[in-house]
């Protein structure tokens, strides 16, 4: 077995040690005391030797697992495939949940605008009921009629007015009309008021949790195009959604689908933008292009993926018999993938107008590799 060099230094310098030790004198006590001081250097040199020797054995141990943790095995491109497959999933049912709570903001903003317009009306309304409640209130204090301060009566929130609405009482019985009136634009403005309140409160946590979902889902996208860095542009192919290219559309628009399908047409190029609708300069996701297309024929579909093919008429993919045929559909039907968490506007001879993912743009695509893999289902608006 080979010995490491310091290990033979150290047993060499312990050899020497004992043989000085055995050239020392030979009688009574000096002897002794030789032999004595040889056993302990000896002892000494033997313990420190294997103390090196076994602290060069734990490293070199050490330094075999570090060296085997370094050289872990890489993943094979069926793994990478397989990861990528789970990431676009999640990615887009992320990205269809993203456009739920979009649209929620969206209804819950247009609310808001409708509440705070109602709101102005209103307290037009008490402005103008205020001053004439106030012209009535100082002439009747003026004459003795009422006792309390017309500042009561004429504050500007509707709340506290309404508090008061007892010191309304000492004013004349002709006024009731009036002051009944007074009391009941109170009302409206307090309650439109207090319902766009609570409509500002409901958006924060709409835009935080649109915040959150964007955050991952960039997070995603970096993990993807990592992955995708990993294999060559071959083995690329068929890993998710996309890998397609342009066209122009030179058929009739006298029918609307007929005309969703040019809207598509006209998109090539476009870019994916999360939640994004349109118009080009501001991107497409998957959705978004499915539902602008027929929204430019004059149909509203709605807006999310899930909604698209849960609620439109469905279009078989199988014969009578199950096998699966593509033959029923038409141009403009909308198709579903990956769980219907992404959706593609069929635009005929096999082909498919796709927003496909972060980083790529709008393009037509042939309905095989991915696409065909992960058909779910076809709608007909």
């Amino acid at each position: 077995m080979h010995t490491p060099l310091s290990v033979r230094r150290v047993m060499s310098s312990r050899s020497r040690t004992g043989a000085r030790g055995d050239a020392g004198d030979h009688g009574g006590v000096s002897a002794q005391r030789a032999g004595a001081r040889k056993t302990r250097r000896s002892r000494g040199g033997l313990g420190r030797g294997w103390l090196i020797l076994i602290s060069l054995v734990t490293v070199g141990a050490v330094a075999g697992i570090g060296g085997s943790a370094a050289a872990l095995p890489q993943p094979t491109i069926a793994q990478v495939k397989a990861k990528l497959a789970a990431l676009n999933t999640k990615a887009g049912r992320l990205g269809q949940q993203y456009d739920q709570v979009l649209q929620q903001l969206s209804v819950a903003n247009q609310r808001l605008k409708v509440l705070n317009k109602e709101t102005a009306r209103y307290r037009k309304t008490f402005d103008e009921m205020r001053t004439q409640i106030g012209r009535l209130a100082a002439v009747a204090y003026e004459q003795g009629g009422a006792s309390s301060p017309v500042a009561l009566l004429t504050s500007e929130s509707p709340q506290q007015v309404l508090d008061q609405a007892s010191i309304l009482t000492e004013l004349s019985i002709a006024n009731t009309s009036q002051i009944n009136a007074y009391k009941a634009a109170s009302r409206q403005l307090l309650d439109a008021q207090q319902t766009a309140t609570r409509a500002r409160a409901a958006i924060l946590p709409l835009k935080r949790s649109l915040h959150k979902r964007i955050a991952v889902l960039n997070k995603l996208k970096q993990q993807q195009e990592a992955l995708l860095a990993s294999l060559t542009p071959p083995q690329q192919t068929g890993t998710g959604p996309g890998g397609g290219g342009g066209g122009h559309y030179h058929g009739p628009t006298s029918t609307q689908a007929e005309k969703a399908v040019a809207f598509a047409y006209n998109q090539l190029g476009c870019p994916y933008v999360f939640g994004g609708t349109g118009p080009c300069s501001a991107g497409f996701d998957c959705s978004g292009l499915t539902s602008q297309a027929w929204a430019s024929a004059g149909i509203s579909i709605p807006r999310v993926s899930y909604d698209q093919m849960s609620s439109l008429r469905a279009v078989p993919l199988h014969t009578a018999s199950g096998a699966f045929t593509t033959k029923y559909l038409e141009p403009g039907d909308i198709l579903g993938f990956s769980g219907n968490s992404h959706v593609g506007i069929y635009v005929g001879n096999g082909y498919v107008i796709d927003a496909p993912v972060p980083g790529q743009n709008v393009q037509k695509v042939g309905l095989s590799g991915w696409y065909l893999s992960n058909l779910d289902g076809a709608v007909r608006p």
